[in-house]
């Protein structure tokens, strides 16, 4: 005779191979009953979740990654958590994997090329039922090796342009540095002048192209001296602006490629003793925390960056249940808001 204590033992060591033999079915039916897919009998489903009860099962992802079921787990390559760039965004997809009963499997890179491809073989070896990738070291050969094992990923911001077939989700680079040079047009500006970022990334090149067609738009003149890379932090801004102010003929507006660099330059033409925006203008890229919180409060062109993770996980979860999928590229609209950072070009 069992006792009840040794009954509970053994119902602490119920796989889910014992639950697929005791129900007559196979482990592929128990797996799909345990994450709730739609493709089973509702009387075989009934049975399963019968044996299950009887058993006290409870289904951990080891064993549903052991079945060939999900884990429930998302791995996220990020380069920093500390950017509020990447937080925003993070934000957004963590709280869509929330609402969708996922959990998420952090993994920093430090943008370093060899740690990343680590880090998501890794994610890649069963841990997880899918990855989300910010702005991924890997060329396209490379991702697509990891697409070849058949485990689902997408891309959030590209770094270099991707071959199609790539998923990926980013923000309407081009169009939105078109606006934010638009804007200073229309103030008056004629010798505006552009941060860049880090030169060969697809943000970088986007923007500069929506800055240079705003120009050209303007019957402007687009000029080498007033272009000088960043690297998207507030010191590298700050050092590119001290170089604009410092040409003979200095331009009377900037635009930064994000806020990082955008107050970087607020603060070099602070020290200089110049007014902002009185004497000269500043524009940033990604409307983060902040742009919200220096002063003057920066106009700059928003990224709806909580978004861009809410989707990226929309269209990961599209992957992960096989289901067609029409666009594997979107990208999302961006928008100018303007604050008090800018101002009519001084005479």
């Amino acid at each position: 005779m069992t006792t009840g204590g040794a009954r509970q033992e053994r119902a602490g060591r119920m796989t889910i191979r014992d639950i697929a033999r005791l129900s007559g079915v196979s482990v592929a039916t128990v797996s799909r009953v345990v994450n709730g897919r739609p493709d089973v009998a509702a009387r075989t489903r009934d049975e399963v979740m019968r044996v299950m009860r009887a058993h006290n099962f409870v289904a951990n992802p080891s064993a549903r990654a052991l079945s060939g079921g999900r884990t429930g787990l998302i791995g996220v390559t990020i380069p920093f958590i500390e950017e509020s760039y990447f937080t925003a965004i993070l934000s957004g997809a963590v709280e869509a994997l929330y609402e969708q009963g996922q959990r998420v499997l952090l993994c920093p890179t430090h943008h370093e090329h060899d740690r990343e491809v680590t880090l998501l073989e890794r994610l890649m070896d069963g841990t997880t039922d899918g990855a989300i990738v910010f702005l991924p070291e890997e060329s396209s050969e490379e991702l697509r090796t990891l697409q070849a094992h058949g485990h689902p990923f997408v891309v959030i911001d590209p770094r270099q342009p991707l071959d199609e077939g790539i998923p990926a989700v980013s923000a309407a680079h081009s169009s939105g540095a078109r606006a934010a040079t638009e804007h200073l047009v229309e103030l008056g500006h004629r010798r505006i002048a552009l941060i860049t970022g880090t030169r060969g990334w697809t943000a970088t090149e986007e923007r500069v192209a929506g800055y240079r067609t705003a120009l050209a738009a303007a019957g402007l003149r687009s000029v080498d001296g007033l272009v000088v890379e960043g690297h998207f932090t507030t010191e590298t801004g700050h050092a590119a602006a001290q170089q604009l102010l410092d040409l003979a003929e200095p331009p009377t507006a900037i635009f930064a490629s994000n806020d990082n660099m955008a107050v970087g330059a607020m603060r070099a033409v602070l020290e200089r003793g110049l007014r902002v925006p009185d004497e000269i203008s500043i524009v940033g890229f990604d409307d983060t925390e902040l742009a919200r919180n220096v002063f003057p409060r920066l106009t700059t062109v928003r990224q709806p960056l909580a978004e861009l993770g809410r989707t990226a996980v929309s269209l990961l979860n599209r992957l992960i249940e096989g289901r067609r999928t029409e666009a594997l590229r979107i990208e999302l609209a961006t928008r100018l808001v303007v604050r008090e950072s800018t101002g009519p070009a001084r005479a």
